[in-house]
């Protein structure tokens, strides 16, 4: 047997391996969503739910660890995650966005200084380590600084509200916090008090990093959206668009986490912003949210869930673990939600961005991590950042479903209302006058589209 056909054996036996772990987190993520669907809830709540009863908080079927197949799924996950926020940053109505700018660079500041007191408050209360060391309470307190808003997306979309003044802000607010929440992490290992292990850059180069990554985004953004325009008069309505934009969709992610050390949702979200004021984003969105519905997006909630793991918890973390999520949703809400009012919001749209704001996921781990990597705190403090992320990817969809029913948006077009206009343009789009080979005017009759 030569190489090429090992490598072809070995290509089949991976392949083989995954089919199964997919075929049951797509069969009850869906079956879940529709359940959630049935009771009046996000379907992210049914998918994320899906996650926990197949991975090894309940079942333990599917291991998103596992050797064989475990990397593909964590793979598939994040290619959602980045096409979700793409898919948002090309929803955008960047009129709105520039609007509500300042606001939400305010409320993602709020947002990420608040939780930070309260998480540092909460470590040195309970006393873990005897309370001796205030860069391991302020490490625990960074992890509660980033928002995940990739559930919210979904949830908003759902709902039809995520191009609201609402939307917008959280939005905006959540991709300004992570960015501080960066910076904020830098600089307590950086001062930390030399036990980290490896060198680490100085918080005036992270800095420089963020800004030059903005400035090349508004810089190379103009030249690229002139090019789409181009692209779009040659080639209107067709499938090279939405490739070329995926491709740069993935090309921002990549610079941004490779280059610039931002998080590659923030490039994937910039890469959207780009194109969202072109005539074709809205057909650019609705072919990337095929992709999302069919494959990428069940995965990447599901993986929610396959990511956690409860078994180990100690009486004592167990403890610290519920008072720390509790007060990680409180503070969000108190932080993002009393600047927006403070900025003028009314008190329902205020609660709306604090709810969220609340959710947590990939990012709190990372933070975790790289805290226990340096050397800052302990590996167990995993196990308290776990029933967080779980807590606050399940409560913010169901939360914000409760409000928009108490208060809904009345300045949103209902989601019933742009899908029947969306209908009419497909429809409309579908009859177009033609010329037939011999010269003569072929009559064709329109129809509208109620």
């Amino acid at each position: 047997m030569d190489l090429s056909a090992i490598s072809s054996y070995i290509s089949k036996v991976e392949l083989f391996k995954i089919l199964l772990p997919l075929g049951l987190v797509f069969c009850l993520a869906k079956a879940l969503g529709l359940v959630a669907r049935k009771l009046q809830m996000p379907q992210v709540v049914g998918q994320i739910l899906a996650g926990l009863l197949l991975g090894p908080c309940v079942f333990n079927v599917v291991d998103i660890s596992s050797p064989d197949y475990g990397l593909s799924i964590r793979s598939i996950a994040e290619i959602g995650v980045i096409m979700l926020m793409f898919s948002a940053g090309l929803g955008t109505n960047l009129k709105e966005l520039l609007r509500v700018g300042p606001v939400a660079f305010l409320v993602a500041v709020a947002g990420v200084f608040v939780p930070l007191a309260g998480g540092t408050a909460v470590y040195w209360v309970f006393g873990f380590n005897n309370g001796a060391r205030f860069y391991e309470a302020l490490v625990m307190g960074t992890v509660l600084a980033a928002t995940s808003v990739s559930i919210t997306v979904q949830a908003l979309k759902e709902l039809g509200y995520l191009r609201s003044k609402v939307g917008n802000t959280i939005l905006s607010a959540a991709i300004i916090d992570d960015v501080i929440g960066i910076i904020v992490l830098t600089f307590v290992i950086t001062l930390s008090d030399g036990e980290g292990k490896g060198n680490h850059e100085s918080i005036g180069i992270i800095v420089l990093k963020v800004l030059a990554f903005f400035a090349l985004a508004v810089a190379l953004g103009f030249v690229l959206y002139k090019a789409f325009k181009w692209l779009e008069n040659r080639r209107p309505h067709t499938r090279t668009i939405p490739i070329f934009a995926m491709a740069l969709c993935f090309f921002f992610s990549y610079v941004a986490e490779t280059y610039f050390g931002i998080a590659e949702i923030t490039g994937a979200y910039a890469a959207g912003i780009i194109l969202c004021q072109l005539k074709s984003a809205s057909y650019i969105e609705e072919k990337i949210d095929v992709c999302l519905y069919m494959f990428f997006g069940p995965v990447f909630f599901a993986s929610v869930g396959l990511k956690s793991n409860l078994k180990g918890i100690t009486p004592a973390i167990f403890g610290f673990a519920a008072v720390f999520t509790l007060v990680a949703l409180i503070t969000k809400i108190i932080g993002c939600g009393g600047m927006a009012k403070i900025c003028r919001y009314s008190k329902s749209d205020s609660l709306k961005v604090g709810v969220g704001m609340m959710t947590r996921g990939e990012v709190a781990l990372i933070v975790a991590d790289k805290g226990i990597t340096a050397g800052i705190i302990d590996k167990s403090m995993n196990f308290a950042v776990v029933p967080l992320i779980i807590a606050s990817s399940l409560t913010a969809p169901i939360l914000l479903k409760v409000l928009y029913s108490i208060w809904p948006d009345n300045k949103v077009k209902s989601k019933k209302d742009r899908e029947s206009e969306q209908r009419a343009m497909t429809y409309t789009g579908m009859y177009e006058d033609r010329v037939n080979p011999d010269g003569e005017d072929v009559v064709i009759i329109k129809t509208k589209v109620k």
